[in-house]
């Protein structure tokens, strides 16, 4: 059976680079296959752009949203006649809806699936002498299918990697053990990092802003390297890669990427410093998922950043915070966390009584109303009160614009300084000493580095930014019930994280029928 393209055109800020008007006068849709299609290195920059085109699906329904709700940080939020399925993310409950992971696994194998249909067919393409482009485009199809394997495994525990489109014999593959699945996570993050330029796209009207880069695929492999080795009680990354070289990856990229903190944390979010926001082309964002508005209201585009609706406020646009449905309500345990003198508290989160924000969660129906919601990510009005979004002609639900930061410099010194904490401790203080500087604007309020302070510092740096649960996981079980716990008398808020789950998310039902049994639940959800 032949397999069809879909061709994708380029956003404006997804730039992966120029389209000539052979873009326009190819062959009609309808006779485009993977049989004919796969001829000029043109015709694999259109492969490549649709793996990337997978990543703008990363909105609601995502790890960001529904692990920010499962862990400490956040509640489920949202309206008090919305479905149920938040709450149940955030009280690890499996009852509304068996599905509710669905979109997580779907996007993520299609990501899988456009990757590898391009991988099998970059040998088909008339490269001529132009061998370092097919290497490249090799490399960044690779680090993509990484991620996805990534999004699924951190998740779901057990799945079932793909390193090549299957056949109609192969639709009922049960799942496999995380050494093979991370064994082909770490390869193909380690041929991209072994095989991409030292270019750093993070500049403003550079042509290949918003690819992959050398420094995002070491950085990267220092987070996979540091999930597997914590949740599996290994010592290497699936026996690819060792401590070391984890090591010399994130040393590499701090030492070498030309990536850097921002002077002023608060200038990173637009909504906590809408004059001095440095944009999103700034020197912090290692690889960030870009967004731009020019869907003008089209469902049917995927370019704008549709999971920030989700966590603006609810009810109405209020002082210069624009409309939303209230998901992920802040946990005030996590507000309380910083210190009065940390800037990054007053960055991250909306206080609508610290603001001086008349916020009746009753009139707007605001469910799990804590006081808090996120000012990260969160969209904004313009001077006469009206959302920059619609001000523009866009629609506020689907055409925000707002970058997704998967990986940021300052997560990068974290990861250093847990890495290099044993073999170069005054290396780990000084990149943990980086993180808290910014954070204070002096050298007043350091830390000792250690894996306490190290994890404290990760939460309070990197709140809502999807890494929390994921770092609670890696930490074990007991680590996870005593944060995630929540017993304060107010049954709205409580929540009894499930040590039988051991902290996987439960597996689409429909996947599980598909599969006829080759797959089985997740302990714990049945």
């Amino acid at each position: 059976m032949k397999r069809y393209i879909k061709l994708f055109a380029l956003s404006s800020l997804l730039v992966l680079g120029a389209c000539s008007e052979d873009f326009l006068e190819n062959e009609p849709y309808t006779d485009k296959v993977t049989e004919n299609f796969y001829k000029t290195p043109s015709d694999a920059f259109e492969g490549l752009v649709a793996v990337y085109d997978v990543l703008q699906r990363e909105a609601y329904g995502g790890p960001l949203l529904i692990s920010e709700q499962a862990s400490d940080d956040c509640f489920g939020g949202y309206g008090i006649a919305d479905g149920q399925a938040d709450i149940e993310w955030d009280r690890f409950l499996y009852v509304s809806d068996k599905d509710m992971n669905k979109d997580v696994w779907s996007n993520a194998y299609l990501g899988i699936y456009r990757a590898n249909i391009l991988l099998e067919n970059l040998d088909k393409v008339e490269w001529g002498s132009n061998i370092a482009l097919k290497t490249r485009y090799e490399a960044e199809a690779r680090f993509l299918r990484a991620h996805f394997h990534f999004t699924v495994a951190k998740m779901f525990g057990d799945i079932i990697p793909l390193d090549h489109t299957v056949t109609t014999s192969e639709f009922e593959l049960p799942r496999q053990s995380p050494e093979v699945t991370y064994a082909l996570i770490a390869s193909d993050l380690k041929f991209a990092a072994d095989n991409l330029n030292s270019d750093n796209y993070s500049q403003y009207g550079n042509a290949n802003f918003g690819r992959i880069t050398k420094w995002a695929a070491e950085a990267y492999l220092a987070r996979t390297f540091l999930f597997y080795t914590g949740v599996y009680g290994k010592s290497d990354l699936a026996g690819v890669v060792t401590k070391s070289q984890a090591v010399t990856y994130i040393n590499d990229v701090v030492n070498n990427s030309g990536h850097g903190l921002v002077p002023d944390f608060a200038n990173l979010w637009l909504a906590a410093s809408f004059e001095n926001f440095v944009g999103e082309d700034n020197t912090e964002m290692v690889w960030a998922v870009r967004f731009n508005g020019s869907g003008k209201g089209n469902w049917d585009l995927h370019e704008g950043n549709r999971f920030q609706v989700n966590i603006a406020p609810r009810g109405g646009a209020i002082g210069k915070y624009a409309t939303g449905w209230g998901g992920a309500t802040v946990n005030p345990k996590l507000v309380a966390a910083y210190s009065a003198a940390d800037t990054r508290k007053a960055a991250s989160f909306i206080d609508y009584a610290g603001e001086n924000l008349n916020f009746d969660a009753q009139a707007r129906e605001q469910r799990q109303y804590t006081g808090y919601s996120w000012k990260k990510y969160c969209p904004i009005t313009n001077a006469a009160g009206v959302s920059v979004v619609e001000a523009n002609g866009g629609n506020f639900q689907i055409d925000n614009y707002q970058d997704y930061a998967i990986i940021r410099f300052a997560d990068v010194l974290l990861m250093a300084a847990e890495l290099n904490l044993e073999s170069n401790p005054a290396v780990a203080q000084t990149d943990l000493d980086r993180v808290r500087d910014r954070a204070f604007k002096n050298t007043a309020n350091r830390v000792t580095a250690n894996i306490p302070n190290i994890m404290k510092e990760r939460q309070l740096e990197l709140a809502l930014e999807g890494l929390r649960y994921f770092d609670l996981l890696r930490q074990g079980m007991s680590t996870m019930k005593q944060a995630i716990d929540n017993n304060t008398g107010d049954s709205q808020f409580g929540v009894t994280f499930r040590t039988e789950t051991q902290g996987w998310f439960p597996l689409p039902q429909s996947q599980i029928i598909l599969s006829n049994g080759t797959i089985t639940q997740n302990p714990g959800w049945n």
